[in-house]
């Protein structure tokens, strides 16, 4: 079993920057795909990216393709979300998943364990 602790949100100005991430424990972390979704209170969660064990695939949604990149330290056991030019309509909280094995899901079911999330607010 593996444990997924977010943090780096926070609030932001539309255009602006953040970089969110995501540490297990627990488990090794280079034995699990590993990917972020998002949720707000109006909508449920979405996909945002995924990143496979070794870190040589991702995946994104299209709505944040070309601003956001996820990356992985698997000796650091962490997970990150770099995220740019960000929208208001990016204000959500974000949260960490993982899944053992390898492979590009994108559906909320395909993902055993998540994190608590963190809450990323971008101003206009």
């Amino acid at each position: 079993q593996v444990q997924l602790v977010e943090s780096g949100g926070g609030l932001v100005q539309a255009g602006g920057s953040l970089r969110v991430s995501c540490v297990a424990s627990g488990r090794t972390l280079s034995t699990y795909t590993m990917a972020w979704f998002r949720q707000t209170p109006r909508k449920e969660r979405e996909f945002v990216a995924v990143i496979t064990q070794s870190g040589g695939a991702t995946y994104y949604a299209d709505s944040v393709k070309g601003r956001f990149t996820i990356s992985r330290d698997n000796a650091q056991n962490t997970v990150y979300l770099q995220m740019n030019s960000l929208k208001p309509e990016d204000t959500a909280v974000y949260y960490c998943a993982a899944r053992l094995g390898n492979g590009r899901y994108v559906y909320e079911s395909a993902y055993d364990y998540w994190g608590q999330g963190t809450e990323v607010t971008v101003s206009s």
